[in-house]
């Protein structure tokens, strides 16, 4: 019972860590996308070794593409779904390296995108006003006369007519 229990929780452990997707059908060896994703791996963590003592600038300036090339491998493996928790966790720890230790980061794309979106929204209501004053007809103001009140004139040629 005991041995069956601890053949079934390794069983789980196994399988809820994807190592089959990792490892050749014949247990022999590691897949050909592990071994080349560990050698991306490495020549990262190599440049990282290279570069971490000088400035962090000059290590996330020359680190970039191999960095770059190891998350786009990533990205790939993972939609694929060709990954194991080995995969992961290396990956997990170079992307903490490459973010918190050495504080470098990749400009977003989509921050252009989202200035220029945000920008038209915001003057827009300016445009929708500024428009609707130019081109609504503007009233002009009559001054209405009552009929009964007589002007200042008219009154001084009555006094006039008077005297």
């Amino acid at each position: 019972m005991l041995v069956f229990q601890l053949y079934n929780n390794l069983k789980n452990l196994w399988d809820s860590s994807g190592c089959k997707n990792c490892i050749t059908a014949g247990l022999q060896s590691p897949t050909n996308d592990t071994l080349y994703f560990m050698a991306t791996l490495h020549q990262t963590t190599s440049c990282f070794d290279k570069y971490q003592h000088g400035n962090h600038t000059e290590l996330c300036k020359n680190c970039k593409n191999t960095y770059k090339d190891l998350n786009e491998l990533y990205s790939r493996m993972e939609k694929n779904q060709t990954l194991c928790i080995d995969i992961e966790d290396a990956m997990n720890m170079t992307r903490k390296e490459w973010s918190k230790k050495f504080n470098c980061s990749f400009p977003r794309e989509e921050t252009v995108p989202v200035i220029a979106v945000s920008s038209f929204m915001l003057f827009l209501p300016i445009i929708f006003y500024l428009s609707s004053f130019l081109h609504s007809e503007q009233k002009k103001r009559k001054l209405i006369h009552p009929k009964r009140a007589k002007s200042y004139t008219s009154l001084m040629n009555i006094q006039d007519k008077q005297s």
